[in-house]
């Protein structure tokens, strides 16, 4: 699988950042009041916002917004073709994790979906971006004894013990799409450029 491409890291990026995690729940409401509920999806979808209250359309003027950087986004978003394609957002809250346990090997499964923690909640990473340390039972194991498939899957060259904790050191990213199909850009000094909302959310693999 191709690796998508990562949204550019610009100084122009400004506060708020927004961040929803999202569910779908089927409701059917009966007349005696009662519910029936039923969740049409184990993990959340999540839907972000940004804005960029600074960027420049120069590659002089005004460097420490980054050279071009009006072109560098907007080139981006047009390199996707708006909703089409997809690219990977690493939050900076939410981009790695440190001895996160994330399966128990069974004696005979090899292959696992990599997963960190959110309060408490466990759910699969988008986009695994980067390896340090795989261990199982508190050992590091080494490099010649597993593998990694994108977008987040690890295989080991022998099924770890039954009952024995399977952990990791890594870094991912959100695997994300654009929410719109246009982008409103807004030149508010000469060579100077805003954007007051770029919105994305991420896809399932």
């Amino acid at each position: 699988m191709t690796t998508p491409p990562s949204l550019p890291i610009l100084p122009g990026l400004s506060w708020s950042r927004h961040k929803k995690p999202g569910f779908s729940t089927r409701v059917a409401s009966h007349v005696s009041g009662r519910e029936v509920r039923v969740a049409l999806m184990t993990y959340p979808l999540y839907e972000f916002e940004a804005v960029y209250n600074g960027l420049t359309s120069s590659a002089s003027a005004f460097a420490a917004l980054g050279a071009s950087s009006l072109q560098s986004l907007m080139g981006f978003f047009l390199q996707l073709q708006g909703q089409f394609g997809t690219f990977l957002y690493a939050d900076p809250d939410d981009d790695s994790v440190l001895g996160q346990a994330f399966a128990t090997g069974d004696g005979s499964t090899a292959t696992f979906t990599m997963m960190r923690s959110l309060g408490g909640f466990l759910e699969p990473v988008g986009w695994v971006t980067g390896i340090t340390n795989i261990y199982v039972n508190g050992t590091v194991q080494p490099s010649t004894g597993y593998s990694l498939t994108t977008p987040n899957s690890l295989t080991f060259t022998s099924a770890p013990a039954s009952g024995s904790t399977i952990s990791a050191d890594f870094a991912y990213a959100f695997n994300c799409r654009f929410v719109d199909d246009q982008m409103d850009f807004e030149e508010f000094m000469s060579n100077l450029w805003k954007l007051e909302s770029m919105k994305f959310r991420s896809v399932k693999p």
